[in-house]
């Protein structure tokens, strides 16, 4: 089975997956996306970590999120944009798959590990498996896209202030699109 967790995400973009953990420590409470039984979206705050290589996703026993993501999975979890509109290191959003850890050792070591943050007990809690991560600032006059996938890797789309499309950038080692 091909794990997509944290880790995997940070060995292969190091310097993309600092500004995500950067953008994510600037508030402790973001916002959690899961499916409801009906199939309709369902929206909640959420705090997360990200540490020992994983993004935990920690919450209250018997939650409706909690009961989202045993029924299904997937969620999308987007940082909080703070204060106003400013946002000067942009905006983080990140897909997945929720896999809940239910083995007591491993619940208990968690405990442990988060004390200094006062981990309330008892909690559900499940860690992510990525399927995509985006970050999306604005750099000069150019809105600026950038997502990392496990299938494509690290992809990066600028756009300006006009009616032209977006360009891509040539990601690492391969050579710019003739034009």
């Amino acid at each position: 089975m091909t794990t997509n967790n944290w880790a995997v995400f940070e060995k292969a973009e190091p310097d993309f997956a600092a500004a995500v953990r950067a953008r994510f420590a600037q508030f402790p409470h973001h916002v959690l996306a899961t499916l409801r039984k009906d199939g309709s979206p369902r929206a909640t705050g959420l705090n997360v970590e990200i540490r020992g290589g994983e993004l935990w996703l920690g919450m209250m026993p018997g939650s409706m999120k909690g009961k989202d993501l045993r029924r299904d999975p997937r969620f999308a979890l987007h940082t909080n944009p703070g204060a106003d509109e400013a946002m000067p290191d942009g905006d983080v959003r990140i897909a997945g798959r929720a896999v809940e850890i239910v083995e007591q050792p491993e619940l208990h070591r968690y405990a442990e590990e988060a004390e200094e943050n006062d981990t309330p007990h008892p909690f559900d809690l499940f860690r992510a498996e990525l399927t995509e991560v985006v970050h999306v600032g604005v750099e000069g006059d150019d809105l600026v896209v950038r997502s990392w996938t496990p299938e494509h890797g690290l992809r990066t789309l600028r756009r300006g202030n006009d009616d032209e499309p977006a360009r891509e950038e040539p990601a690492a080692g391969e050579e710019p699109a003739a034009g």
